[in-house]
């Protein structure tokens, strides 16, 4: 059977793991952005817990994800549940540098400057460090998400949804019927689902940056 032909044929089932795979991707990213952006959003003025922070999460980068699924097992047993706390993990460490990094950008003109229009902490941070700091902030999004479509791939090693399931079946069956379509398929299915995402994100960006900044 032809790619083509593979492709008319499978579509359907094609499109429902297309949809799971950014399903698991978009929830871990969504938790993990409100991990990322409140605790660096907390820690902004204390450089040392900024760094401690940012060195735990940063570690959690080097664990290969083949062996942080297989540590998850245990604690939440196949599927969706260790898919989604791996990608937490992964992605919690971009977002939250890069909230650091953009809070600590806001030149302190404008800090001394909120601060004489009376300003209490948070209304400095919900209307002035924040809105400055966004496109940073929202950098870090984007590079989480990219890097968690690639990841959740792996995760059909624990059974997780999404395209993984054509990629590892595919190569598992290597030489059989459909095999090479499978990975081919899966694969393919990754990349364009990546890039979806990353076109959403700078219609994203363009959409929630004030002018000033942009």
């Amino acid at each position: 059977m032809s790619f083509s032909e593979y492709l008319s044929e499978r579509w359907p089932d094609i499109v429902v793991l297309i949809n799971e795979h950014a399903q698991v991707v978009l929830i871990a990213v969504a938790i993990a952005a409100v991990i990322g952006v409140g605790t660096g959003i907390a820690v902004a003025g204390h450089p040392r817990a900024g760094g401690l922070l940012l060195g735990v999460t940063g570690t959690m980068l080097t664990i290969p994800s083949f062996a942080l699924f297989g540590l998850l097992i245990p604690l939440f047993g196949l599927g969706s549940g260790p898919t989604i706390t791996a990608l937490v993990l992964y992605a919690v460490f971009p977002i939250l540098r890069n909230t650091v990094t953009g809070l600590q950008s806001v030149p302190g003109a404008v800090e001394d400057a909120a601060r004489g229009l009376g300003l209490g902490r948070w209304e400095r941070v919900r209307r002035v460090h924040l809105p400055l700091a966004w496109p940073v902030v929202l950098a870090g999004i984007r590079t989480a998400t990219l890097m968690s479509v690639g990841i959740a791939a792996i995760a059909a090693a624990v059974s997780g949804p999404g395209l993984g399931e054509l990629i590892f079946g595919g190569l598992a069956r290597i030489g059989g019927a459909n095999a090479l379509n499978d990975a081919l398929a899966g694969t393919l299915g990754v990349a364009l689902l990546a890039l979806a995402l990353d076109l959403l994100f700078v219609v994203l960006g363009r959409l929630t940056t004030s002018r000033g900044i942009a």
